[in-house]
């Protein structure tokens, strides 16, 4: 039995929705830009004449929306908004999903043990994100070099995605984490999720008041913004470390406590 394949198997149909759908928003947001840029309207000064509230939630900052890699930084906070969302939901379904279908019995009495079932299983989710994140970068340097008009993108495209990818196992490992230490698996994805929404809104609380400026360390959405990231921001090592340390902890939390956890058959 592999349960690297029965997980990718099971999962064919979501990675396909959310591709399709992180394709439709790229092209959408790119397809507005072409049609705002044609009307020879200034949108730096549109947006500049937006309220504060409405730019923080957009996350447009020092961006420059002249050019097609400047917008493409605005959307891409609705990139690692579906990125993460879809992270959040498959760490914690991985886990959840045998006791909440009736399924964990069939499981656990073949001769596998749990880490190496939890290790399939983290294998299997790594692999949808992975394919996701492909698609995403694809997609992303294909349109915004279609209207670039000459402007290089592909080093910026690629280091957003490559923080949102961080992101996106950050918020796996959540998930996963809160499913193997919570007794009631159809509360797991429900929890992580209210955990994720709870971090995007502190980070616009913190765009919008500088006395919250210390609490961007407890929200991921503040670590690998386009604004800082983008013409030749890079990665911060603080948020970097940060990150992959939570990613490890968050991973022991997952293997040790549903390794102890007695199984609702």
């Amino acid at each position: 039995m592999n349960i690297f394949w029965i997980e990718m198997k099971a999962y064919t149909k979501s990675l396909i929705f959310w591709s399709i759908g992180i394709l439709f928003l790229i092209a959408s947001s790119m397809g507005k830009y072409a049609g705002l840029s044609s009307t020879g309207q200034s949108m730096s000064d549109l947006m500049e004449g937006m309220p504060k509230a409405l730019q923080a939630i957009m996350g447009i900052g020092t961006l420059d929306l002249s050019k097609a890699s400047g917008y493409y930084g605005v959307i891409f906070i609705y990139l690692v908004l579906m990125g993460t969302i879809h992270a959040t939901m498959l760490g914690a379904n991985i886990i959840a999903k045998e006791e909440r279908d009736k399924t964990a019995e069939f499981l656990f009495v073949k001769p596998v043990s749990r880490n190496k079932v939890i290790l399939s299983k983290f294998m299997a989710a790594l692999a949808n994100l992975v394919i996701f994140n492909i698609v995403s970068l694809v997609t992303s340097i294909s349109l915004v070099t279609k209207y670039s008009k000459g402007e290089s993108v592909s080093g910026d495209i690629a280091i957003t995605l490559a923080g949102m990818f961080i992101l996106q196992l950050l918020f796996l490992v959540i998930g996963s984490a809160t499913a193997a230490v919570n007794k009631n698996p159809k509360k797991a994805a429900s929890l992580s999720t209210a955990i994720l929404l709870i971090t995007y809104i502190l980070s616009i609380a913190i765009d919008l008041n500088d006395k919250f400026e210390n609490l961007k360390y407890l929200s991921p959405f503040k670590y690998f913004e386009a604004k800082n990231m983008m013409y030749g921001g890079g990665l911060e090592a603080v948020y970097l470390i940060l990150s992959v340390s939570l990613i490890v902890v968050l991973t022991v939390v997952t293997f040790v406590c549903f390794k102890k956890r007695d199984l609702r058959l």
